[in-house]
């Protein structure tokens, strides 16, 4: 293991253990067992050091995703991906803090985004979607947010835990249908279609005649 990552992980331990405001750079040098010059020639300064704490939290987060895999019901993968954010937020609120609510290592999150916004794609070339992708996305991401921010600033014996299962299902209802037959609106369709075309964009249209189609089946979506 590196002086780096030897850094890295007693910073991660002192965020687990005792938050931010055990994150001094003193403490991390001892726990690290190194002197303070060695950890600024490694990070530069104390942002350094939290962008490479934020970027751990990400990885061992991005590697439960993958784990999660897919199966045939992309809705039933929300689910179980909803519940894996949200029980990462309760479990390691000061990582989710660093990760989600500060603007740092906005790599990683853009990989963890991409996955949420991939299963909403196959919710949507199921035929099952009502809003377009990218909004559901978005929507599912702030309301899932909000439940976690919401219990951690909340007292234990305040925390409703039904919220959680509520919050879940109400967003899943507001941009999904029970099946295909039911999504037989215009709009439905048209994000449906997008969604393939996404997929497999084919060469029967040229590059500017994919982005008029595109543009056309987002009003029709909305």
């Amino acid at each position: 293991m590196t002086t780096k990552d030897r850094l890295v992980r007693a910073a991660a331990e002192l965020l687990r253990e005792g938050g931010r405001e055990a994150l001094s750079t003193r403490a991390v040098s001892a726990a690290a067992g190194v002197q303070a010059p060695t950890l600024y020639r490694a990070f530069g300064d104390k942002d350094g050091l939290l962008d490479a704490v934020a970027t751990y939290g990400f990885k061992s987060y991005l590697e439960e995703k993958h784990a999660l895999g897919e199966t045939d019901d992309p809705v039933g993968d929300l689910r179980r991906g909803w519940d894996l954010h949200v029980e990462f937020g309760l479990q390691q609120p000061a990582f989710y803090m660093l990760m989600y609510g500060e603007p740092r290592v906005r790599e990683a999150r853009r990989e963890a985004d991409a996955i949420l916004r991939r299963i909403v794609g196959r919710i949507a070339e199921a035929g099952r979607l009502r809003v377009p992708v990218e909004q559901a996305a978005r929507l599912v991401h702030a309301t899932g947010m909000g439940v976690i921010l919401s219990f951690l600033s909340s007292p234990p014996e305040q925390r409703d835990p039904d919220l959680i299962d509520t919050a879940r299902e109400h967003v899943i209802a507001a941009i999904t249908t029970d099946s295909a037959d039911e999504a037989s609106d215009i709009p439905s369709r048209a994000i449906a279609l997008k969604a393939a075309l996404e997929k497999e964009p084919g060469d029967a249209l040229t590059a500017a005649e994919h982005a008029m189609l595109a543009e056309w089946l987002d009003r029709l979506a909305r």
